[in-house]
């Protein structure tokens, strides 16, 4: 079957699962697998094979860039410890209890750890599809957790294959050290990546230059940090949230939202394939099986599924309240949320493409060149556990939200108006000044502070400029709109409000900005044509009848 056969295919298979799913609404993620598996059991696609280099080279960095990007730095600030321990702690907790229990029921040590590493991480694609009606606070903590624990797992995958596979000998002295090396080096090649990419859009003033580069970063950044050994997914992760930070700086308005759709564009395509391609694996693992019977990779990958889900509900209802007991600072205890409210991130460990990326990776023979064994139940039992927690965990979310009573933020939509009055007002006092440097006849700044001054108290949309001092009130107001930028970026670096609401209101802004580039555009074309008639006019030459 030739590559682009097979893109057509998923292609075809994402538009039309997406689009049943929604009509008839059901969980995305799940009819995108359901689809995958009905691809994968007709004869033409049966051979079709998922390279794990394709995942953890193509789909990963791009969608964890973009992710990185769209999520509140506030809010893993203020949740950082919270959400280390889920990306760390829970990680190599579920890895130890799936090793143990995969022991038990027949895998060699290293093999069952290598399982557990594999299963360990919640996925990033997974959870953001069943986390999208969260409020802000829980979504970023989920969002953050599976950006995170990426690089822990894969970071204990690599110890526990190289011990099993290449014969490499394990130390705790060399074990700590390789995944201090991998946090740190990933963090680092991350951050250095981000400051190349922030000085070259400093000096970049093409659109399509812009554009291209910002496809280029994810790749640019998890190559170099996976060459020299270190964690891919952490160096993407801090380039992304450092370029958060930064872009709203460096980056132009028409650059900004081009920018925008396309990752918006791209990321729904690569996220849903990966789903449907997830689901083309599946029959083609299970006939794999066969070294062992069908009754024992059943039992085997049922148990391990229970334990995943079993070991986070334990963890989210045990360490909290450890912590509790320890940690008794006001500013902590503004933090808690309830039992019932804490049900939806213990039921949010939705694994996804990178554990069957990792599972598919796992040689089939050892160095010496002798069969590893228990290699496809490792696969399989991978396969069994991200189909039980998109079916049994994504279906039921909505149910688990309505049950925890989370209604969406309050908060969020009192930032975001609070924003709009603070950016109005900002333009409002620079006003003077601007309509003075652009000597914008006083009837029109008059016109425009009269609309901002209705913008500031009742959040009405941005004024239009329109009768005499056309040119003029356009370019006062594009004046303005980069000091309600600069309000509003500030108002972002003073945590007043988040990096949510500053791309909300910066993509107002943004559209405001192109609109008024057009209209002086066209004001600019039209008062530089000649009058019908005169010089250069199209008819000269031509007598009149």
């Amino acid at each position: 079957m030739r590559g682009l056969e097979v893109t057509v295919v998923v292609l075809a298979a994402v538009v039309i699962s997406t689009w049943l799913a929604r009509r008839l609404r059901w969980n995305e993620p799940v009819l995108l697998v359901a689809g995958g598996c009905l691809i994968g059991l007709t004869p033409d696609f049966r051979t079709v094979v998922l390279p794990p280099d394709v995942v953890l080279l193509l789909f990963l960095p791009p969608l964890l860039y973009w992710e990185s990007l769209t999520t509140s730095l506030r809010e893993i600030r203020t949740n950082a410890r919270g959400i280390a321990l889920l990306a760390t702690g829970l990680v190599l907790t579920t890895a130890v209890v799936v090793a143990v229990v995969g022991h038990a029921l027949g895998l060699s040590w290293p093999l069952a750890f290598v399982l557990g590493a594999v299963v360990a991480p919640t996925d990033a694609i997974a959870v953001a599809a069943v986390a999208r009606d969260l409020p802000r606070r829980v979504r970023t903590i989920l969002r953050a957790e599976s950006l995170i624990n990426d690089g822990t797992a894969l970071a204990l995958y690599a110890v526990v294959v190289g011990i099993i596979v290449e014969d490499q000998g394990f130390s705790w002295t060399g074990t700590v050290a390789r995944f201090l090396l991998a946090y740190g080096g990933g963090i680092a090649i991350g951050s250095a990546c981000a400051v190349v990419v922030v000085a070259l859009r400093r000096r970049l003033h093409d659109r399509v230059l812009e554009s291209a580069l910002a496809v280029l970063t994810p790749f640019a950044t998890y190559l170099p940090a996976e060459a020299v050994g270190v964690s891919g997914v952490l160096a993407v992760v801090t380039c992304g949230l450092i370029l958060s930070q930064a872009g709203p700086k460096v980056i132009s308005a028409g650059a900004r939202v081009q920018i925008t759709a396309f990752w918006e564009v791209s990321t729904f395509i690569l996220n849903s394939a990966l789903f449907v391609l997830v689901g083309m694996q599946t029959p083609a693992i299970v006939r794999a099986v066969g070294s062992v019977s069908p009754g024992r990779a059943a039992v085997t990958a049922s148990l391990v599924s229970g334990v995943v889900i079993a070991t986070r509900l334990l963890w989210l209802y045990s360490v909290p309240y450890v912590i509790r007991a320890v940690d008794r600072r006001p500013v902590q205890r503004t933090l808690r949320s309830g039992a019932r409210q804490r049900f939806p991130i213990a039921w949010s460990g939705v694994r996804g493409a990178v554990s069957l990326a990792a599972a598919l990776a796992v040689p089939s023979t050892t160095a010496a060149g002798l069969p590893l064994a228990g290699h496809g139940l490792l696969v399989f039992t991978a396969v069994t556990v991200i189909l039980v927690t998109l079916v049994l965990q994504g279906t039921t979310m909505p149910a688990v939200i309505r049950w925890a009573g989370l209604r969406g933020d309050p908060d969020e939509t009192a930032e975001e108006r609070r924003a709009h009055r603070q950016i109005a007002t900002a333009a409002l006092e620079a006003l003077p000044d601007q309509a003075g440097r652009l000597a914008t006849p006083p009837e029109t700044a008059n016109a425009i502070s009269s609309e901002l001054r209705q913008y500031a108290s009742e959040d009405a949309r941005p004024p239009d400029i329109t009768g005499p001092g056309v040119q003029a009130g356009l370019e006062l107001r594009r004046a303005l709109i980069a000091v309600e930028r600069s309000a509003l970026i500030r108002l972002r670096d003073q945590r007043s409000i988040d990096d949510i609401v500053l791309r909300r209101l910066q993509a107002v802004l943004d559209s405001e900005e192109i609109r008024i580039e057009l209209a002086l555009h066209a004001v600019t074309d039209l008062s530089a044509s000649p009058p019908a008639g005169g010089e250069g006019d199209p008819r000269d030459g031509i007598p009149e009848e």
